[in-house]
Formats: C-alpha cells, structure tokens, sequence
C-alpha cells in the first residue's frame, strides 16, 4: 500500500489541475481505435525483461518519464510499456487520427503506469473491456485528447464511471463504513449484557 501512495502522490505532483486538463482537451482518435490498438501490444512490449528507461528513450526521445524513479515495480513497468506501445504504434502500424505525437504523450505514459497501473493490473487492460477502455480514455486525457465523439462533459462522465482509483476508494470507504457498523453493534450488545447480568444479580 505504502508502494502505490508513493506512486500516487508522484502523479498528484505531476497531474495539477485536472480542470485545466479537460478543459484543454481537443477532439482525438476514435477511442476504439486506441483501444485495440493497446489490446494489439505485442509481446516485446509485455516482457518482464524490459529496460524502461531504454523502451522510453528509444520511444520518446529522452523527454522525462517520473515513472522512471518506479521502474522496479512490475505493473509500472508493464503499464507504462502499454502506454508507450500506443506511441510507438504510430511508427509501427499507422498514425492515429490525428495523431497522438502532437500531444503530451510522457504525462499519458506517466498516468497509465502511475495512476492506473497503481488500482488496475495492466494485464487486465489486456483482458477486460472495462479496464482496457478506462486505460485508452486515461491516455488520451492526458496527451490532451477527448476520444472522437465526445464532447468534454461526456468525456468525463465516462473516465469517471470507469476510475478504478474511484471504485477504490469508495470500497475502502464502504468497508469502513461496515466496520464502523459493526463496532457499534457490537459495543451495544456487550452494553445490554451487561445491563442483563447486573440486573439478574439484583434479582
């Protein structure tokens, strides 16, 4: 747990204004299309073996990556492997439309194998619809896209009745709650049996 908060306060750094962010946001490619495209990742971008900083150099050119600092974690290495097959796959199959190159594709990479990668395991991105699209909206959000379509109100919407992070919290949240529940039943039934014997030894 101490492992993801660290991560997750790296990207709170590097996140800002969330606002801000969907508010920049311009139309992008079609979110199906980025979709399969990371469900497409081939296995060299999923080996455990990969060396992070040089898949990114060669991907981005030398621009920053946090997820760097975090590269002997196995989900940031595979999810920012995933996100950095997205870039890559504009050179090795065909541009998205438009493509993802003119927007801020390290910040994408850092969100996935931060933010994402830190709730969802990116090999479910891989298996599950569910998370594969919270995956492909994260990533475009980030390179400053809104998926095809989709106006940013929408757009929002859609990532937020995705997040992983979301459901994360509110399940802790919930359990919580059922605790805090249970410690009062509890509390009150030692209350009444106390109440009952002392007043069976009065009797």
């Amino acid at each position: 747990m101490a492992d993801e908060d660290e991560r997750l306060a790296a990207w709170a750094v590097l996140a800002g204004d969330v606002d801000a962010v969907w508010a920049a946001a311009r139309p992008g490619p079609s979110l199906d299309a980025v979709a399969a495209r990371l469900a497409s990742a081939p296995r060299a971008f999923l080996d455990d073996r990969v060396v992070l900083a040089a898949l990114a150099g060669d991907v981005l050119g030398g621009r920053p990556l946090t997820a760097l600092a975090f590269a002997d974690d196995a989900r940031v290495r595979l999810g920012a492997s995933l996100a950095l097959w997205l870039v890559a796959s504009e050179d090795l199959v065909e541009p998205f439309t438009p493509a993802i190159r003119t927007g801020t594709t390290a910040l994408a990479v850092d969100a996935l194998a931060l933010r994402v990668a830190s709730v969802a395991d990116p090999l479910d991105w891989l298996a599950d619809d569910e998370r594969r699209d919270e995956a492909a909206r994260t990533f475009l959000l980030w390179c400053g896209f809104l998926p095809a379509g989709e106006d940013a109100a929408t757009a929002r919407a859609l990532l937020v009745a995705r997040d992983s992070l979301a459901r994360h919290r509110e399940l802790a949240e919930a359990y919580a709650e059922h605790r805090h529940r249970a410690e009062i039943a509890r509390r009150l039934a030692d209350a009444r049996a106390k109440e009952a014997a002392a007043r069976y030894s009065t009797e």
